[in-house]
């Protein structure tokens, strides 16, 4: 059961699997809202610029209609005033057609913003799939779309049927005026039709744009597992991440261990802590801790120590604070440089005695190592 749970498609769409659906192109859409905006426009347009255009057209009719006798018969004449008439209907309706053009490309940014995506273009044989073409005509979307088709019948419909109905004797008595006055009669009947069928599109947006939002977003909901399987993708698989700390824990602790033969002495605990400390006057301005560690570590620096004939110096203290206040490659701090330069005296006088022989120096004690740096030392 609880797997049945994880596969469950119960959860919401998280922020990676939003950007994702975007990169491919799947963004909450809605027609009816472009429709509407775009019916929008136009009427909008018509009523501001309606006397300009009705202007131009008004030019163009009177031009194409004077002609003489001889420039009838002339059909180069002909098509220069049909190429007249053509330039004055661009004229008319170039604004009208940019108006269009802006809300166009401005009415799909009103719900899921601009986008351009060049996975959307690629080729998708899944959807060639006749019985796929079956599942989606008798899908919930185009139970949906056939419910909006008829929604939008029935309000098309039934605004003609009440303004032919409302304005029944005007149009009958349009037959019966002049020219001059029928036509803007005639218009008034249209445009006031046109609005309100624009305006009664208004309740199917309402009601479209929220449903294709839960729509969207519910196409994208994940399963548990989903989640999972993205949280591994995107901060990695926890296994695997223990796996490669410990692998750079231990290439660390090797490339430590390395440069134990190189040091110049250990101090020790005796056997909790151990640190080893190098010093070169011509590329160091202070000693740095070259390995450090405690217990098995511990216990390995010294037993590389003894094989490479390193001294060592039991100073606890000292190894304490060293261990507690300097990283691995640091230089020590300076409240430390009394009590390791009189180590480091010690570790070059044990290595003069090796080379040339004589007394064995004495081991260095009571180093000044202040109580602050100590852990020990408030309860020492």
């Amino acid at each position: 059961m609880a797997e049945e749970s994880d596969l469950e498609k119960t959860e919401p769409a998280s922020p990676r699997r939003l950007e994702k659906a975007r990169e491919e192109g799947q963004v909450a859409r809605s027609r009816e809202l472009v429709t509407f905006v775009m019916l929008t426009t136009g009427m909008s347009g018509l009523w501001i610029m309606g006397d300009m255009i009705g202007g131009h057209f008004d030019s163009a009719l009177r031009n194409g209609l004077q002609f003489d006798r001889a420039s009838a018969f002339d059909p180069s004449y002909m098509m220069v005033l049909a190429g007249t008439a053509v330039l004055h209907a661009l004229q008319a309706l170039m604004p009208l057609l940019a108006m269009m053009l802006v809300a166009a490309l401005v009415a799909p940014m009103m719900l899921g913003g601009w986008l351009f995506s060049t996975q959307s273009l690629a080729p998708n044989f899944s959807k060639m799939n006749p019985v796929a073409g079956i599942g989606r005509m008798f899908s919930a979307n185009a139970l949906a779309e056939l419910v909006k088709t008829i929604v939008k019948s029935l309000l098309v419909g039934g605004i003609a049927w009440w303004v032919i109905s409302g304005n029944l004797e005007v149009i009958m008595a349009l037959m019966s005026e002049p020219v001059r006055a029928a036509l803007p009669h005639t218009l008034k009947v249209v445009a006031m039709s046109c609005a309100l069928i624009v305006a009664s599109l208004l309740l199917v947006v309402a009601i479209d744009v929220p449903y294709q939002l839960w729509s969207h977003f519910r196409k994208l909901r994940m399963s548990r597992e989903d989640l999972k399987n993205e949280h591994k993708e995107s901060d990695g698989d926890p296994q695997v991440k223990a796996q490669i700390r410990r692998q750079q824990q231990q290439m660390a602790k090797r490339r430590m261990m390395a440069e134990v033969p190189k040091a110049d002495i250990i101090v020790t605990n005796p056997t909790h802590f151990a640190v080893a400390l190098k010093y070169s006057d011509k590329d160091m301005r202070a000693p740095r801790v070259v390995a450090k560690g405690t217990d098995l570590v511990a216990l390995r620096i010294r037993t590389l120590a003894e094989e490479n004939r390193i001294p060592v110096l039991e100073a606890p203290p000292l190894t304490r604070a060293l261990y507690r206040h300097t990283k691995l490659g640091s230089e020590i701090p300076v409240a430390l440089y009394a009590a390791v330069a009189e180590v480091l005296a010690w570790a070059y006088q044990l290595h003069r005695q090796s080379a040339e022989g004589g007394i064995v120096p004495p081991a260095p004690k009571n180093l000044p190592v202040p109580e602050t740096l100590d852990p020990l030392g408030s309860t020492a």
